[in-house]
């Protein structure tokens, strides 16, 4: 692969070298450097298409049926087609090319009916684990795309990309009536008295795997909090299958107790667990 390292700040790609990844384009395997779609494909010219992503650990998926599960969810709400066998056929024969170590197979499919599936790079560790200092901005979700990936997510890389100009690690989206929802691209969990809580789904926010994988083993509040609530935090983290749990250290001028504290580190161990079983499996 390229040893070109430059990265872009938001997405922590390396350009040169995400071109050598394999991907599978309308069935065919190839180099992502390779690939071409219709310049005039709707997915591309209005952001009219759905997207999935999951975690590979030396070849072996995490929590794949669910991801394609979701993928499908997002299709019927976009009225989209979602062709589950071919995407498998596809998904296996990137496997097989997966390197040592964490990676990420995103699928994407477009309004102008093509599909792609491709291996990438699972970003830095060290800057998805370290404490993080987030930046509450506005973010008001649209109600017909709720619970939907999307590929219109311009609003959540704009947002981060604010948060990286303020001098922040991340952003935190906020309601504009200040309910907190989610990270642009992951999903948020905070201890306040002791107890675990999160924004409920009703709030906007997606039905993030990992958080589906916390709430599961670790009995979380869920439901509209404001953003003064979570600042009297004792502890808080993101979760996505690629930050596992990323404490936050702070949020806006408010600085947390602890990062991580308890109930994050028992959160890391759980996605870490809950990925080791499906790997033996």
């Amino acid at each position: 692969m390229s040893t070109d390292r430059t990265v872009d700040p938001v997405t922590r790609a390396a350009p040169a070298e995400a071109a050598d990844w394999p991907l599978v384009l309308d069935g065919e395997l190839m180099r992502t450097g390779e690939a071409m779609i219709p310049a005039g494909d709707d997915g591309l010219i209005r952001g009219d298409g759905a997207f999935d992503a999951f975690p590979v650990r030396d070849g072996r998926p995490f929590a794949r049926k669910a991801h394609l599960d979701r993928l499908e969810r997002s299709c019927r709400a976009l009225a989209l087609d979602c062709p589950r066998a071919q995407l498998e056929t596809d998904i296996d024969r990137l496997l097989g090319q997966a390197p040592p170590g964490y990676s990420v197979v995103r699928v994407v499919l477009t309004r102008g009916g093509h599909r792609i599936s491709r291996l990438e790079s699972a970003g830095d560790p060290e800057a998805l684990t370290k404490p993080a200092r987030l930046l509450p901005v506005t973010y008001n979700p649209s109600v017909l795309l709720n619970g939907v990936k999307s590929l219109s997510y311009a609003a959540n890389m704009l947002a981060s990309r604010q948060a990286l100009a303020a001098g922040f690690d991340e952003a935190l989206l906020v309601r504009s009536d200040r309910v907190v929802l989610e990270g642009p691209t992951c999903s948020v969990f905070w201890v306040r008295g002791g107890r675990l809580q999160t924004p409920a789904l009703e709030t906007g926010i997606l039905a993030s795997i990992t958080r589906q994988v916390i709430m599961a083993a670790m009995p979380a509040q869920e439901g509209s909090f404001p953003l003064d609530d979570v600042l009297r935090a004792e502890e808080a983290f993101l979760v996505s299958t690629a930050r596992i749990a990323q404490p936050i250290a702070a949020i806006g001028d408010v600085v947390l107790p602890a990062a991580p504290g308890p109930q994050t580190l028992h959160a890391q161990e759980t996605i870490e667990r809950a990925m080791d079983e499906e790997a033996i499996a």
